[in-house]
Formats: structure tokens, sequence, C-alpha cells
């Protein structure tokens, strides 16, 4: 014995289903995209994660660690791996764009222009780690970055130190002096002024560095830079090349270095005079 909906039920039943699913299709989305569908906090975060090039496997507890952060000092955090939404109504929602180890070219002319748009209008950036081994080809976000990423030496433990006379509010938590486990950066020139934050001794890891085809690096010598903040065509940007490993995110002297560039890049506050 079969048993079949008459015609006009099926239809009734299949638009219903139709409706239903759409429905549930279009909340999850604005949940899970949108900042006009959450709470008013303090500032948005749109937390960018793409790479065209190296994935660093930190990044799961990186974005762990900055929704943390959202929760722990009351800020929106959205966090994107689509390029695309990098544009001007998306935006106009957002205080500060973070690049947590973002590689390669990951971003379209009309994106690039779309975050250009954003920063020219008084917003903040903030680069985390492969952030500056990103975009080689666009000028302008090297010049927002501040250095670019040349090479780096194996893993090693340096000594890490805060530049003297710092006034930046994301420092006041560590030490003066402290050692470091991590992936130590060598960067090409300032390629605009900047104010420098951290540095790691030389003297105190093997800077030396070989990937073969006359790729080779031996440091920066006396003065070598971590990370830094600026004010750059218009907007404010912050950098810090910690962060290649997992357990570097589960240091508070990490995340609240990080918190600290995100709330100046999101407010101009916490400079002391």
């Amino acid at each position: 014995m079969s048993f079949s909906l008459p015609r006009f039920a099926y239809k009734g039943w299949l638009l219903s289903f139709v409706v239903l699913a759409l429905s549930m299709a279009i909340v999850q989305k604005s949940n899970a995209t949108g900042f006009d569908t959450l709470p008013k906090k303090q500032f948005n975060v749109l937390l960018f994660t793409k790479t065209a090039g190296w994935h660093h496997k930190s990044q799961t507890e990186g974005v762990k660690a900055l929704e943390g952060l959202a929760d722990k000092h009351f800020f929106n955090l959205i966090w994107h791996e689509e390029s695309h939404y990098f544009n001007d109504d998306y935006l106009k929602n957002v205080d500060v764009v973070v690049f947590l180890s973002t590689t390669g070219d990951i971003l379209n002319p009309k994106e690039q222009a779309a975050l250009e748009r954003f920063v020219k209008a008084g917003k903040g950036f903030v680069g985390i780690h492969s952030a500056s081994d990103t975009e080689y080809d666009w000028a302008w976000y090297q010049k927002l970055v501040g250095r670019t990423f040349n090479i780096h030496p194996v893993i090693q433990t340096g000594v890490l130190s805060k530049v003297p006379n710092t006034h930046f509010i994301g420092l006041n938590h560590m030490p003066q002096e402290m050692l470091w486990t991590d992936e130590w950066y060598e960067f090409g020139p300032e390629l605009t002024k900047l104010n420098y934050l951290l540095t790691v001794d030389e003297k105190s890891y093997n800077p030396t560095a070989d990937w073969g085809n006359n790729k080779t690096g031996s440091g920066m010598g006396a003065f070598h830079p971590i990370s830094w903040y600026h004010n750059y065509d218009g907007g404010r940007s912050f950098y810090t090349a910690l962060g290649h490993t997992n357990a570097v995110y589960k240091s508070e002297f990490l995340t609240e270095h990080i918190y600290g560039g995100i709330y100046w890049a999101a407010t101009g506050k916490g400079l002391k005079k």
C-alpha cells in the first residue's frame, strides 16, 4: 500500500519548507557576518586570517586568544577569511581591521581600495606576525605595516626588551627585559616614520638564516625592532612580529600587548604623554 500527499498539500508543504529554510539561512548569515546584529560595545573589530602563501597553524590559537580579548574587554569581534567583506558598506561598521598571520596577495584591487578608504577615514589597522609577509606588490599596504618581512632563522629563545621611554599602554604589564621564544623576523628598511615598542637582542640568539637559492639573512644588527605603531594616511597602524607558535597565544604578555594595539588603533587613546 502506498501513500502520497494530495498535489495541493504537497505544494503547500514544499513552499513552507523553502520559506523556512531561506529564513533560517538569512538569520544565520546575519548573525555570522554582520556587526549590525550585535549588541553595542565599545568598538567593532574585523579579524581577517586569509592566506595565499604559508599558513600558520597557530592562527587557530590566535583567533581563540582574540575572541577571549573581546570577551574580557567588551568589544565586538567577527572573524572572516573571505576578502569580499572588504567593501565600504561592511567596513562602515568596523573600527579596527586585524590581519592575523596573513600571507601573500589576499585582496583584489577593489578590496584594496576599500581598505585604503577605511584607513583614510580615520580608522585603525593591526598587523600580527606575518601581516608583514603580505601584499608585497601593494606599496600603500607596505607603508601601512611599516616594514616588510625578509627572512627568519629557526625558532629560538631571545631577550625581548621594551624600547626605553615608550609610553604605549600595551606594554605597561611587561618587564623591561624578558626571555621569549618565537620566530624572529628580519625586516627590510623603514618605509615611513615609526614609533618602536619592542626589540630583540641578536646576541641572545643566532640570527643567521639560509633558505637556499641565495636567500640568506644575518640579522639586523644592534637595533632589531619587533613591534611598532604610527599614524598613517589619516588612520592608525600597530604591528607586532610576535605570534608564530601556538604556545605564545596563551601568554598574557602577548595578548595584552595585542590588546594595547587594538585599543589604540580603535580609539587613539592609551599613549601617556
